[in-house]
């Protein structure tokens, strides 16, 4: 049996994989730490009402990880196409591990987000001068996110480069 496609059989569920992973594990991260900080909001809500709209930040941050997981899904899954050009394991295993980077590190910073944000919302509650101290241990752990996003580009950039065509 002839076939015209001229790399890795296999290769591509290894691409694909890797799309999913992002997505799915940003995602997971985003959902927890929306779920976990909006707990701690809805709990504060009830003791000071007037502060809920301040202490949404860390729902929008639990947010923005799910973006991070489809940026890398459509940078991988625009980079699979067996037809235009040989896709090799080297192309799919790049795209794997592109996934898993920004897929875990979404999920890492997204528990990180929820514990800190369901805790600090809370915590400003009783004691307003701490609004600031929970978005700078906010904005690290979303840089922990941030850090799995670049890796990942730049790991799926590797893709392609397997061969000299």
């Amino acid at each position: 049996m002839s076939s015209t496609f001229g790399g890795d059989e296999t290769a591509p569920f290894f691409g694909f994989l890797g799309a999913a992973a992002a997505l799915v594990f940003s995602c997971m991260g985003a959902a927890y730490g929306t779920a976990k900080s909006g707990v701690g909001v809805a709990s504060m809500g009830v003791m000071r009402p007037e502060l809920v709209m301040k202490s949404i930040v860390p729902v929008v941050m639990a947010g923005v990880l799910g973006i991070y997981g489809l940026i890398i899904a459509v940078i991988i899954s625009t980079g699979i196409n067996p037809k235009a050009k040989s896709y090799y394991l080297f192309d799919g295993y790049a795209h794997l591990s592109s996934g898993l980077a920004c897929g875990l590190a979404g999920l890492s910073a997204g528990m990180a987000i929820g514990i800190v944000g369901d805790a600090g919302v809370r915590a400003n509650a009783q004691q307003p001068k701490l609004f600031v101290g929970m978005i700078l241990i906010l904005i690290f752990a979303e840089a922990l996110a941030l850090y799995g996003l670049i890796v990942g580009i730049i790991l799926s950039s590797r893709a392609g480069q397997s061969r000299a065509e």
